[in-house]
């Protein structure tokens, strides 16, 4: 990943925090016919290995658990909240008019190597917690309890677990550090009014990250 200096986010606590919000990876692995990318969710616990390690599960069927014994190396992207910048934002643009269109993200990458758990109470310890963090707000959350035992056994069988202890971890940040002050605060501004969730999420970020000039 390309990374200017001004965008590079290398707080640990920052990244792990990315990663907690937004579990949903895409999982990038080098198969027999090529790169290929499976969505799956992830479970992250930061205070196993040095960097984190990462665990999820796929489907029985999925081949990538069987290539993975012969091509473990993997890569994990993590994608935060994004937004649209348009240029009519920037107060700058309206004395100067030396301003283009742009898109502010924020994303982890997370290297490391594949180690296949096709082990029942891997998964089904997996399975368990990943259910008891997304139901948690859940007026009535969903437990593996309520299901029928017979169904359940069948459910876990269908998949098996993966794990992937972090060896590196990337962060960009890209959100107006090379901007003005006027005009990354013109921007973030623009985006709160426009209201949604994810443009107040970067447009918080934007006023926080330290600019470039």
């Amino acid at each position: 990943m390309y990374i200017p200096a001004h965008f590079e986010e290398k707080r640990p606590e920052v990244l792990h925090s990315l990663i907690e919000r937004h579990p949903f990876g895409a999982l990038v692995t080098h198969g027999p016919d090529g790169l290929d990318a499976n969505h799956v969710p992830f479970e992250f616990d930061p205070s196993r290995g040095p960097l984190g390690t990462l665990r999820a599960h796929v489907a029985r069927a999925n081949p990538l658990w069987r290539e993975a014994a012969e091509r473990p190396d993997a890569l994990v992207i993590f994608q935060g909240s994004t937004a649209y910048i348009s240029p009519t934002w920037y107060p700058s643009k309206h004395e100067t008019h030396r301003q283009v269109p742009t898109w502010n993200y924020m994303v982890v990458h997370a290297h490391g190597r594949i180690v296949v758990h096709d082990d029942e109470t891997f998964v089904r310890g997996l399975v368990a917690r990943l259910t008891r963090k997304m139901e948690a707000n859940e007026p009535k959350p969903w437990k593996m309890g309520d299901a029928p035992a017979d169904f359940l056994s069948q459910m876990v069988g269908a998949i098996v677990g993966i794990e992937i202890e972090v060896t590196k971890l990337t962060g960009k940040w890209k959100l107006g550090q090379n901007k003005e002050t006027a005009d990354r605060r013109g921007a973030a501004e623009a985006l709160r009014e426009r209201g949604s969730d994810e443009q107040r999420d970067v447009a918080e970020a934007m006023l926080k990250a330290p600019p470039a000039i």
